[in-house]
């Protein structure tokens, strides 16, 4: 190679080497995302938590030259300070599904606020949540937690809210949570704790002393949970706390004296536990209560005088114990009083001294009380009473008419006193009533015509009392009334046919113990609900008219002691009631069995024979019955007829129904009717049966549920067979079909039912139209009765708030420790709006937390109708403090 060229060939290959440069820079520090260890968690978490929308945002885009834009500071939920740190992470109310085991919690030092309340999370709190050690803020509340709370908790020193509610967190309060006052430098347990929350959740045993430590505590909520023994002494050292809620819970013994030096305290629920002895005098020297609950537990002793001496006091219940001695002293003058609930108790007074006017006043229940006085007219002035009850007293005086003016008022029961007078004949101004009870009263005079405005009216009693004079015909246009009872009076005249307008009645009808006279109306044949009917001890005269025969509802009759003859209606009650039910008439006639004289031929026309062959026909009259909005849960008694056949020693062939019993529901027609089941009328098939819609000659239209009976486990299915009957018969509500009778027989096997014009709940709920006629509120205010038993309160519940039946939800629920974790947004019907009003949102909560507590694996843990009817009812009056479990 020649020297002389080397410059150019040098200065060539350094323009090589510059162009390469240039094409190929090498790698820049500057433009390679940075390795941030939160960003690289939170990712880790996106990905275990699949593919949800929620958390679509979290993106960092390597390529991406705007940092903003890739910044986690963005991403939705996340919030950071001015140096990019991570400060909040709130997915609250977002639906969020899955776990927090993936997410390092290590890497988040600056973390201040964890906030993921109101979604779907499952699975154990994880204890390294235990090293933010920074964090202020924590809120995993109503998902679906379980496992036990990680002691690494107790390294969270400034956290000073702390909220695990409605989560299926089990085992106990470990005492090294909280701070030991004995050490000066503590430097573990929740130190800085001021909100403290753990409602609803599986924790029990006792409370750790230790919770008396945290000094900077305001709210200390513990309800519906399953904590016992006593209330620690040590509570009294939370000098700043405001709200103290241990209701629900299993405490006994007596309530701490030291509670009485809370000062600052505003609300405190001491109900539905074990306690007894007296409510401390200091406890009602707080001049700082605005809510006290003490009701249903085994308190005794007098209730504190100066319970409302500041005249802050809104909500005070302590109804359910044993308290004795006279209403506190401070309540007459307590003008700020919202609900007071003092029933079931042993209380002396005076009730026209001992209370004043109260403005704000919307719910009042002093009875069962030994209460003396009259009613004042001042009562009037209380202009906002929804629910007033005095009942179970020795109330004197008359009923004042100003108190007809309060027109919100709901509920009135006055029963069982001593009122005299007569029934002011403003009664009718009262059109938002839904109970009047008067009854076992000393009243006299007629009842007023303006009784028929009462247009919302579900209960009327006026029984025993020295009411005279006819029965008005303005009675018929109470056209919701389900509960009738004018007995053990002096009403003479006949029965109006008007009567037979309350299509709607259905729990009783009870006239019995007059002086009523004339013909019973065939008109009140219309009755078709009708459960129970007493006409008996009168002076009725005629026949019963045959349309009672159609009355298929009645469980119970008496038409003893009057004057009627002829036959009787030819239908199950009247076939099946006792001798007494008819005794001391002038010539009824019917069955020998029944105390009666045997009618001519004419009258059956050849049905009256027993049963032939093998075949076993058993009616029995069943019926639902109904608590209205308010609980009033008032039970008839169901007579339930049972006859059994020996049993068959060979197979026969099918007979004709026709000559089986006296009946309106004959075999025979149901076989023509169906043509022998043909699938031409079946409305309805399931896994153990199908259901035909079936018109009989007598024109109405019944459904027959045929069941299927297998060659070889037929002892199994007669038993479940005999258990869907005891069912039917024990749950009486009116929203659930009635059984009018069933027949086991070689070949068919079936019960018959109440037709169901638009379906069953299920069908209903499964047309788009009519489930929106079935509104919140309307669902909302169905009510069982204690007949009911809690598990199926507990399906119906689910049923009408899914719009569905809840069969898969139950079964998971059966194979899931994730039991009573569903929330409300997870199934409520997608077809209605969701409710808007936080308040109406509240009870739609509570009512779904009551269904699901009625849900629990173990039936000794569900609750009792009695303490699933306490709440609904301080709910339903409770308006400011809403009660749950």
């Amino acid at each position: 190679m020649n020297l002389s060229t080397m410059p150019n060939l040098f200065f060539f290959l350094l323009l090589a080497v510059s162009a390469v440069l240039v094409v190929f820079p090498p790698p820049s520090t500057a433009q390679l995302p940075p390795r941030n260890p939160e960003v690289e968690a939170l990712l880790r978490w996106k990905q275990s938590l699949g593919n949800q929308t929620i958390v679509s945002s979290w993106i960092f885009n390597q390529t991406n030259g705007n940092s903003s834009a890739s910044s986690p500071c963005n991403w939705r939920g996340i919030s950071c300070n001015s140096a990019g740190n991570v400060t909040g992470l709130n997915l609250s109310y977002t639906g969020l599904q899955g776990t927090l085991d993936h997410l390092n919690f290590s890497y988040f030092h600056i973390l201040l606020r964890l906030d993921l309340k109101y979604n779907q999370l499952n699975g154990t709190i994880p204890a390294n949540i235990g090293l933010l050690s920074n964090l202020v803020y924590l809120d995993l509340s109503t998902n679906s937690f379980s496992g036990t709370i990680p002691l690494s908790i107790a390294n969270l020193t400034k956290v000073v809210e702390l909220d695990f509610s409605r989560n299926a967190i089990t085992g106990q309060l470990d005492r090294r949570l909280f701070p030991d006052r004995g050490s000066s430098q503590a430097k573990t347990g929740l130190l800085s704790m001021q909100r403290l929350l753990f409602q609803k959740t599986l924790l029990g045993g006792p409370l750790p002393s230790e919770i008396g430590n945290l000094e900077k505590l305001t709210i200390l909520a513990l309800d519906g949970n399953n904590f016992f023994g006593p209330i620690p002494e040590s509570l009294g050292n939370l000098s700043k706390i405001t709200y103290l809620h241990l209701n629900v819970n299993q405490f006994s013994g007596q309530i701490p004296k030291s509670l009485g030096t809370l000062t600052e305290l505003t609300d405190l629920s001491l109900f539905s536990n074990n306690l007894s002895g007296s409510v401390p005098e200091q406890i009602g020297n707080l001049s700082s209560l605005v809510v006290f609950h003490l009701f249903s537990n085994n308190l005794s002793g007098q209730l504190p005088p100066q319970v409302c001496q500041d005249g802050r006091l809104v909500n005070f219940t302590a109804g359910y114990n044993n308290f004795t001695g006279p209403i506190p002293v401070s309540l007459k003058n307590c003008t700020s009083l919202y609900k007071v609930n003092l029933k079931f108790n042993q209380l002396t007074g005076n009730l026209d001294q001992d209370f004043g006017v109260y403005p704000n006043l919307t719910f009042i229940d002093l009875s069962h009380n030994n209460l003396q006085g009259k009613i004042l007219p001042t009562w009037a002035e209380s202009r906002n009473l929804e629910i007033l009850n005095f009942g179970g007293n020795s109330i004197g005086g008359e009923i004042p008419e100003e108190i007809f003016q309060l027109n919100q008022l709901g509920k009135l029961d006055l029963s069982s006193n001593k009122i005299s007078g007569k029934i002011p004949a403003q009664v009718g101004n009262l059109t938002k009533l839904l109970l009047l009870n008067l009854s076992d009263n000393n009243i006299f005079g007629q009842i007023p015509l303006g009784i028929g405005g009462l247009s919302n009216l579900e209960k009327l009693d006026l029984s025993m009392n020295m009411l005279r004079g006819p029965i008005p015909d303005q009675i018929g246009d109470i056209s919701r009334i389900l509960f009738l009872s004018l007995s053990r009076n002096h009403l003479n005249g006949s029965i109006p046919y008007q009567i037979g307008n309350l299509v709607t009645l259905q729990i009783l009808l009870d006239l019995s113990y007059n002086s009523l006279d004339g013909q019973i109306s065939p008109q009140l044949g219309k009755l078709k609900s009708l459960e129970a009917l007493n006409l008996s001890h009168n002076a009725l005269s005629g026949s019963v008219p045959d349309s009672f025969g159609q009355m298929l509802s009645l469980s119970a009759i008496n038409f003893s002691f009057n004057q009627l003859e002829g036959p009787l209606p030819d239908t199950g009650v009247f076939n099946i009631s006792p001798p007494e039910a008819f005794s001391h008439n002038k010539n009824l006639c019917g069955y020998p069995n029944q105390g009666l004289t045997p009618c001519n031929d004419s009258v059956c026309e050849g049905g009256c024979k027993g049963s032939k062959g093998n075949l076993r026909v058993i009616v029995i009259t069943v019926s639902a019955s109904l608590g209205s909005l308010f609980l009033l849960l008032f039970l008839v008694g169901v007579i339930a007829f049972r006859q059994k056949s020996n049993r068959r020693t060979q197979k026969e062939d099918v007979i004709s129904g026709e000559d089986i019993y006296c009946g309106r529901i004959l075999y025979g027609d149901i076989i023509r009717a169906t043509d022998d089941f043909d699938d031409a009328y079946c409305i309805g098939e399931g896994g153990s049966a199908k259901v035909y819609e079936v018109n009989l000659p007598s024109g109405q239209e019944v459904a027959v549920k045929k069941l299927f009976m297998n060659e070889g486990s037929e002892n199994g299915e007669i038993k479940s067979f005999e258990n869907e009957i005891a069912t039917l018969t024990e749950i009486r509500h009116r929203n659930i079909v009635k059984l009018y009778g069933f027949c086991h027989h070689d070949k068919h096997t079936f019960l018959v039912c109440e037709y169901m014009e638009r379906g069953s709940l299920k069908n209903v709920l499964s047309r788009e139209k009519e489930a929106m006629e079935l509104d919140w509120k309307l669902s909302y205010t169905m009510v069982v009765t204690e007949k009911c038993d809690v598990f199926s309160f507990g399906v119906l519940t689910l049923e009408i708030l899914m719009g569905s039946h809840p069969a898969e939800l139950i079964s998971n629920l059966y194979t899931s420790v994730d039991n009573e974790q569903i929330q409300l947004a997870d199934i409520l019907d997608t077809r209605l709006p969701p409710p808007t009003s936080q308040m109406f949102k509240g009870e739609m909560d509570s009512i779904l937390n009551l269904a699901m507590r009625c849900l629990r694996v173990d039936p000794h843990s569900r609750p009792t109708m009695y303490e699933v009817s306490m709440v609904l009812e301080v709910n339903a009056g409770a308006g400011r403090s809403r009660v749950n479990f």
